[in-house]
């Protein structure tokens, strides 16, 4: 259990991992609680992605341990830790650019976790279509469902993205960067449907932020990294007044 009682969903335990003589990840130990949201911050090159990385199965840790609802999962595969309810989003959207909304909603059920290599063949199951226009009104792109998801802006192909990972109902969203090249009036309505999913759809969230008032508004638990290693874990307020996360992070914000 965490220290405010939800159980632990994902623990990271003394997690090393290297490319070639780069230590991207030293040691790391932190722990993302049940249905709650919790942030990932840090410098560029801190490592936030590289562990991001590590827990959904791009690559295979050198040292420590991974587990997912007390499951071990450091030795498997993206397609294996999917199925468990795990998805991550990225920086740069993955989405089909020259499918509509509709297609890539439906298309995102049937490819969970893994590259898309075949003929896409519409869905004709109503329940599938039903679902994906109920999230597409849920982040706001119903009306723009029929319309070549390469011609939204960023900020809604971002979005779309979003909603196509809720079309598999996960358990655990990891989110690299979700607001970054957003416009700024979005932004706030992408931080209410982010903790939208998190109370009405009870989906746990981990993410990854530079926008400091996007996250310390958004999560309830922050971890902070520095080279590679830990530097501290607490609420919003315990890590703006960590005098190592100002000296290494926040006094350049």
């Amino acid at each position: 259990m965490s220290a405010h009682g939800s159980r632990i969903q994902i623990e990271v335990k003394g997690v090393s991992k290297s490319y070639g003589g780069v230590v991207a990840n030293k040691d790391i130990s932190l722990q993302v609680p049940e249905g709650r949201i919790t942030g990932l911050i840090g410098p560029n090159g801190s490592g936030k992605t590289t562990l991001f990385n590590s827990i959904v199965g791009y690559h295979p840790i050198d040292e420590g341990s991974i587990t997912f609802e007390n499951r071990e999962i450091s030795r498997m595969r993206v397609p294996d830790i999917a199925r468990l309810g795990m998805l991550r989003t990225f920086q740069q959207t993955r989405i089909y650019k020259k499918m509509n909304c509709m297609q890539n909603m439906v298309i995102s059920v049937s490819h969970r976790g893994g590259g898309f290599g075949g003929i896409f063949r519409p869905a004709r199951d109503p329940e599938t279509e039903e679902r994906a226009e109920q999230l597409l009104e849920f982040v706001g792109l119903y009306t723009k469902r029929r319309l070549i998801s390469g011609d939204l802006s960023f900020g809604q192909q971002k979005l779309l993205e979003f909603a196509m990972a809720l079309m598999n109902r996960p358990k655990v969203l990891l989110l690299d960067e979700p607001t970054a090249g957003i416009n700024p009036t979005l932004i706030n309505g992408l931080i209410d449907r982010l903790k939208r999913a998190n109370q009405e759809l009870g989906v746990t969230l981990f993410v990854i932020e530079h926008n400091m008032r996007v996250i310390m508004n958004l999560a309830e638990q922050i971890s902070c990294l520095a080279h590679g290693q830990l530097l501290a874990t607490g609420t919003p307020e315990e890590i703006q007044n960590d005098q190592r996360v100002i000296d290494a992070y926040l006094g350049a914000h």
